[in-house]
C-alpha cells in the first residue's frame, strides 16, 4: 500500500504544501498543493507565530482539499538564517571486526559527541563527508567492511533553539505534528542534482524573495553552507525607490522588462506614490542599472563565501541556481562572469509523477527537495534532528558465531531473526546424519547457549544430549 506524505516548505513570500504518495519502488506521486502568501515570516525568521500559522493552514486546507486526505504529519523546511555548521571527527574500535550499521551510528554519535555544540543551538542534521577504515582513507560506503578501527568527518548543522522552538510552534497551531526538519538549501539540492554533479562535486544557490541560500555538496554530502538576506523582493524595493512608483508596479515592471543582457533605450509611463493624477515618463535604460546592481552585488557576495569555504577547487561541477529569482533573463550569464568561469545552469526541480505544471517552476525547488527527502534520497548516512540514523541498508542480523553473552543479553548485538532460529533448530538433526550449525567452533559454549534460548523446545533433549557427546 501506498505512504501518503506531506512537505510544506515555509519561505518568506509563499508557503508551499505538496501532499504525494510513495509507491513499492521509492516513486513519488504528486496528489494535491496548496500555495499562500507568506505571512508572519521575513527574511527567513519567524516574526509572528499567529499570521504564520494562518498561512500554513490556508496551503494546507488546499492540498487536502485537493488530494482528498488530512494527513497531519508533515516535513518541513527551516530557513539557513537560522542555520550554522561545524566540522567533527569520531572514532571508534570494531570490536567484532565487520562493520554494522550499529558501529557507522556509533562513531557517528562520537563525532557528535566530541563537537562544541553551543548550548542555545540543535543538532538537525549530522552529514558523514569521510569514512576512514584503518588506514583506508576516503572510504565511500564503509558497511560490511572489515576492520579493526573506524573513524568519520562530520559536517553538523545545527540551529537556534529558540528559532526551531517559533517554528515548530507555528506548524502545531496549524494542527500539525513535526515528522521531519529539513535544512531549505538541503533540500533544494536534492530536487535540482544530478547525479554526475554529486559525484564532481557542485553548489546549489537558492534565489528566493526574500534570501539566499547556498551550500557546496562534496564527498557524498554538505560540506558548507551559507545564508544572505537579499533576494527579489529587495530588486522590487529598489525599483520602487529608485522610480518613485508603488511597490505593485515595481514587481510588475521588474517581471515585464527585467533583463540582465541588454538595455534598452525605450520609455515607460509610471504610477507616481502617493499621486493617482500624474505619471512619470523612466526610461528603461534607469531598470536595468538598479536590478544589475543589486543582483551583481548578491552574487559577489556569494562568490566571496565560496571562496571562504576553501572548496572551490572541488566543485567540478560548478554552480547551480534555483529559485524565482533565477527566472530573471541573464542571471546565468551573469554569475558565470562573476564565479570566475566556472559552469553555471538554472536548476528546475526533479519532475514528478503527477506534478502540475505550477511546480515544475525554480521556486518549488525546496518543497520538491523535502518530498524526495521523506521518500529516501537524504544522505548515505545521516542523523536528523530526533537523533535516528538515516540510511538504506536492509540489517542483516547478527550470526550464531558472534553472540558473545551465553545468558541471552544484547551486548550490543542484534538477536537473529525467527528465519535464523529456525535454522538452528531444524540444523539439529541427531543422531543419524548430525548437522552442525554453520560457523560451529566445536566449543560447547554454543549448544549451551541455544539450550538456554529454547526452554521448553521439543529439540531441548537432543541438545542437552548433543552437549554429552562434546
Amino acid at each position: 500500500m501506498a505512504e501518503t506524505i506531506l512537505a510544506i516548505d515555509i519561505g518568506s513570500t509563499k508557503i508551499a504544501a505538496v501532499i504525494a504518495e510513495v509507491g513499492p519502488d521509492n516513486s513519488l506521486t504528486v496528489t494535491g498543493h496548496g500555495i499562500a502568501r507568506s505571512q508572519g515570516v521575513k527574511k527567513g525568521v519567524i516574526t509572528n507565530i499567529e499570521l504564520a500559522a494562518k498561512s500554513i493552514k490556508k496551503a494546507l486546507a488546499d492540498a487536502r482539499r485537493i488530494a482528498g486526505n488530512n494527513i497531519s504529519v508533515a516535513t518541513i523546511s527551516i530557513s539557513n538564517a537560522y542555520a550554522r555548521s561545524l566540522n567533527s571527527t569520531g572514532i571508534v574500535n570494531i570490536p567484532h571486526q565487520d562493520i554494522s550499521i550499529k558501529e557507522i551510528k556509533r562513531v557517528m554519535d562520537t563525532a557528535l559527541y566530541n563537537a562544541n555544540i553551543p548550548n542555545e543551538f540543535e543538532v538537525i542534521h549530522v552529514l558523514p563527508y569521510n569514512f576512514k577504515v584503518d588506514e583506508q582513507d576516503f572510504i565511500e560506503d564503509p558497511y560490511g567492511m572489515n576492520a579493526s578501527r573506524m573513524e568519520v568527518d562530520v559536517n553538523i548543522i545545527i540551529t537556534q533553539k529558540s528559532a526551531l522552538s517559533n517554528l515548530t510552534k507555528a506548524v502545531r497551531s496549524a494542527g500539525l505534528e513535526i515528522g521531519g526538519i529539513v535544512l531549505n538549501s538541503y533540500a533544494s539540492a536534492l530536487a535540482v542534482m544530478g547525479e554526475d554533479e554529486r559525484e564532481l562535486g557542485v553548489c546549489v544557490i537558492d534565489m528566493g524573495g526574500q534570501t539566499s541560500n547556498m551550500i557546496v555538496h562534496v564527498g557524498n554530502s554538505i560540506r558548507y553552507n551559507d545564508f544572505l538576506a537579499v533576494g527579489s523582493n529587495h530588486i522590487t524595493n529598489d525599483l520602487s525607490m529608485a522610480l518613485h512608483t508603488p511597490l505593485e508596479t515595481a514587481e510588475k515592471v521588474k517581471i515585464r522588462h527585467g533583463n540582465l543582457l541588454e538595455k534598452s533605450n525605450e520609455s515607460i509611463e509610471l504610477p507616481v506614490i502617493g499621486d493617482t493624477e500624474n505619471r512619470n515618463t523612466i526610461s528603461l535604460e534607469i531598470v536595468h542599472s538598479v536590478i544589475l546592481a543589486r543582483v551583481e552585488e548578491a552574487l559577489m557576495i556569494l562568490s566571496k563565501s565560496l571562496d571562504k569555504s576553501a572548496l572551490r577547487e572541488q566543485i567540478g561541477a560548478g554552480i547551480v541556481l534555483t529559485g524565482g529569482l533565477t527566472k530573471l533573463k541573464g542571471i546565468r550569464e551573469l554569475a558565470q562572469a562573476i564565479f570566475h568561469g566556472m559552469p553555471v545552469r538554472i536548476g528546475l526541480p526533479r519532475e514528478l509523477g503527477g506534478m502540475y505544471d505550477e511546480l515544475k517552476d525554480p521556486a518549488f525547488s525546496t518543497v520538491v527537495g523535502l518530498l524526495l527527502y521523506q521518500a529516501g534520497e537524504h544522505t548515505q548516512y545521516e542523523i536528523d534532528h530526533s537523533k535516528t540514523l538515516l540510511h538504506h541498508k536492509e540489517v542483516q542480523t547478527t550470526n550464531v558465531t558472534d553472540i558473545a553473552d551465553i545468558g541471552g543479553e544484547e551486548a550490543s548485538l542484534e538477536s537473529p531473526n525467527r528465519h535464523e532460529r529456525e535454522e538452528i533448530d531444524l540444523g539439529l538433526e541427531l543422531p543419524e546424519g548430525r548437522k552442525q550449525p554453520a560457523g560451529f567452533d566445536g566449543e560447547g559454549d554454543l549448544f549451551a547457549t541455544i539450550s538456554k534460548k529454547r526452554e521448553g523446545n521439543p529439540f531441548s533433549r537432543f541438545v542437552n544430549w548433543a552437549k554429552q557427546l562434546f
